[in-house]
């Protein structure tokens, strides 16, 4: 009798045929087939074969009041966290922090990382510190100097030692005008901050200072020597995570001398004397003017310490690097303007105000090409503001003029001749004489000396009305040679002809 295949097996066969998409809760899950030829599917083949013979449906469609017994949930698996690189998760798991980590896998065969940035061994390794060099470059030419004892192996200054021992201790009651200390782990040797002297010789920080200095060294001291120093108040205690460099308090002596001694004298209080006497140094002249001192009183140290307001260096608008010979860069140079001085740079700055617009006035009276007219414009004090026209009756005459000397008759008879004289006013004549401004009509009259009152007048003392009538006569006399119009101005009315025209039509 062949075999009729279950019910599953239909449903399976049916939901293959079916085309359109089932809901979820219809789906079922597929059974797990079983292997070939196990017990299991040895025992299943007689119960069915039984219930197939007795007409009843498997026991799996049944429905039974015995409530199923569920398998046991396997074990948890211990999840590893893999070591990656960056940052953690911003969203971590509850148990984040105790999965243990997996160290990542790697060949055996693969070549070794290299080092990647940050440091040493990667990221996160050690910023400074350790190799120190034991060479340094001098000069442009690239000439090495080895560096012994923190500082460049130069040639040493007969006469300049005995200023100065080798732990950098000032001879014959010299004092440096910075702080000086002693560093854990080098002995008594003096160092300083690398911002104070540099502020002390005019620079405004460290990086310039040992850019323009190759002979000095800087020093990056570590985290033991930066907590001693801290514990002694050398520096405060926010500098910890900074890099604090230190320089030699005797190779500061020896690169700029006397001008890093409180009151120092050229040649007297410096180190290389031979090489300040080539170069025509005159001995015992203060090597810097401006720096401030008072003989037996204590001198204030601190004015370079960045804590203690030498910051103001910043705000000062000094130059960042020193000019040489003292020479200052008049286009950079400013000055801070104090009740003491005042006076004088008003002065300096009007007179130098006043030579620009001169310079710029001598320029305009060259003309100025002006792009809309296609023409040369020029100010208007070099215009003629009057005019007058005079008809020479003879002009064989003698003259004392040497530009217009006498002609010969047969010229003015054959053609026009135009003699153009150009006069300036006299000095002291008020503009107001001669200058055509446009004012209202009710003030003509009043430009010019002869607009005053005699009320006013009668009020001048003596002296200033013999000036004052003078300067009045000058006046009317520059006045009087212009005339009117109709007449200097050849502005009358038209001589017509009565030949050409009738003489009722005259008027």
């Amino acid at each position: 009798m062949p075999r009729r295949p279950g019910r599953a097996a239909a449903k399976r066969a049916a939901a293959k045929l079916e085309s359109t998409p089932r809901a979820l809760e219809e789906i079922e899950d597929e059974p797990m087939p079983d292997i070939e030829g196990s017990d299991a599917e040895q025992q299943a083949e007689p119960e069915e074969q039984e219930n197939e013979e007795s007409g009843a449906e498997p026991e799996e469609n049944q429905e039974s009041d015995v409530p199923s017994v569920k398998s046991p949930s396997p074990p948890p698996v211990p999840v590893i966290r893999r070591r990656r690189l960056g940052r953690p998760p911003k969203n971590r798991p509850p148990d984040w922090d105790t999965l243990p980590l997996e160290p990542p896998q790697r060949d055996p065969n693969e070549p070794p990382r290299r080092r990647g940035r940050g440091g040493w061994k990667g990221r996160g390794g050690r910023k400074w510190g350790g190799h120190q060099p034991t060479q340094q470059t001098i000069d442009k030419e690239g000439n090495m100097m080895d560096i012994i004892d923190d500082e460049v192996a130069l040639p040493e200054d007969p006469e300049g030692e005995t200023k100065v021992d080798k732990s950098g201790h000032l001879q014959g009651g010299r004092e440096y005008r910075c702080r000086t200390f002693t560093v854990a782990g080098r002995g008594d040797r003096l160092y300083m901050l690398s911002t104070e002297p540099a502020r002390c010789v005019g620079f405004r920080d460290s990086y310039l200072f040992f850019t323009k200095h190759k002979r000095l060294y800087k020093i990056i001291v570590d985290d033991d020597e930066k907590r001693d120093m801290i514990e002694r108040d050398i520096i405060p205690h926010s500098y910890k995570g900074r890099a604090i460099g230190i320089v030699t308090a005797r190779s500061v002596f020896r690169e700029f001398g006397a001008l890093i001694i409180v009151g120092g004298k050229r040649i007297i209080d410096d180190y290389e004397v031979a090489k300040a006497r080539a170069e025509g140094v005159v001995e015992g002249e203060l090597a810097d003017p401006n720096d401030k001192f008072v003989e037996g009183e204590e001198y204030n140290k601190n004015q370079y310490v960045a804590w203690h307001g030498a910051s103001a260096v910043y705000h000062s608008g000094a130059p960042s690097v020193p000019m040489q010979n003292g020479k200052v860069d008049k286009q950079k140079r400013r000055v801070n303007i104090t009740d003491v001085n005042w006076q004088l740079e008003h002065a300096r700055e009007a007179s130098r105000f006043n030579a620009e617009i001169s310079a710029v006035r001598r320029l305009n009276l060259s003309g100025v090409y002006d792009v809309h007219t296609n023409m040369m414009q020029f100010p208007a004090s070099m215009q003629p503001t009057h005019a007058r026209f005079e008809q020479v009756a003879d002009s064989a005459a003698p003259t004392s003029s040497v530009r217009f000397p006498p002609m010969d008759p047969k010229v003015p008879r054959n053609f026009k001749v135009v003699d153009t004289h150009m006069e300036i006013p006299p000095a002291g004549l008020s503009h107001a004489v001669y200058e055509q401004r446009e004012v209202p009509d009710f003030l003509a009259p009043f430009q010019g000396l002869g607009a005053v009152s005699k009320e006013i007048f009668d009020e001048l003392p003596d002296e200033c009305k013999e000036s004052f009538n003078k300067a009045l006569d000058q006046e009317n006399t520059w006045k009087a040679k212009w005339g009117n119009e109709s007449v200097h101005g050849h502005r009358r009315q038209p001589i017509i002809d009565a030949a050409i025209v009738p003489y009722s039509r005259q008027q």
